[in-house]
């Protein structure tokens, strides 16, 4: 392996984060462009207000899926765990700040758990169930997805805690991105799903 490798596992994995799949299945299906429709945001929860379940399902998938192939290539290419939850890192920063949509994104939740599911599927299926739950339960994504980031490096500590550091950051990169959403949870106005 030569020393160029890692830095095209890692650029790789944020290019791939980059790939707009909202507007891709919008474009594909039809439905308005979700940036100027619902609350603006390129994520599956906008595209099933927008476009319904079954764009929003291929949006979710396709999120999830840029996640989980940036660590695949790097496990491929023999890095180590560390740098393969990098590349989860990278593929979450592409999603939020895509090269291919002047770096303005989503918020990069279900690169997150497509990430975290191949990192270590224990960590990635209980992260999905509690997002899942609570989604179901309080039928506000924005809450389940908050949920689930502020779990995560608890949840990490016990069952992998050589991926604490990568996940604690995942984690913080989640609540950045919802800031606005914190603020409507607080005062009352968030939508619900």
């Amino acid at each position: 392996m030569t020393d160029i490798t890692p830095v095209a596992g890692l650029f790789i994995a944020y290019l791939l984060g980059s790939l707009p799949t909202a507007l891709l299945v919008c474009h594909c299906m039809g439905i308005t462009d979700p940036r100027q429709q619902g609350s603006g945001n390129p994520g599956a929860t906008n595209v099933l207000r927008i476009g319904g379940p079954v764009a929003a399902a291929l949006t979710l998938l396709g999120d999830m899926g840029k996640g989980l192939l940036a660590v695949a290539i790097c496990a491929w290419l023999e890095l180590s765990l560390q740098m393969q939850a990098a590349a989860g890192i990278l593929a979450i920063t592409g999603h939020i700040f895509p090269l291919f949509n002047r770096f303005q994104g989503g918020k990069g939740v279900a690169t997150m758990l497509g990430s975290c599911l191949l990192l270590d599927y224990r960590l990635g299926l209980l992260q999905c169930f509690i997002w899942i739950l609570l989604a179901l339960l309080r039928r506000i994504s924005s809450m389940a997805a908050l949920a689930m980031a502020l779990l995560s490096p608890a949840l990490c500590w016990v069952i992998n805690p050589e991926l604490l550091p990568a996940v604690s950051m995942m984690g913080l990169m989640i609540i950045a991105t919802h800031h606005q959403n914190i603020k409507k949870l607080l005062s009352g106005d968030e939508q619900q799903l």
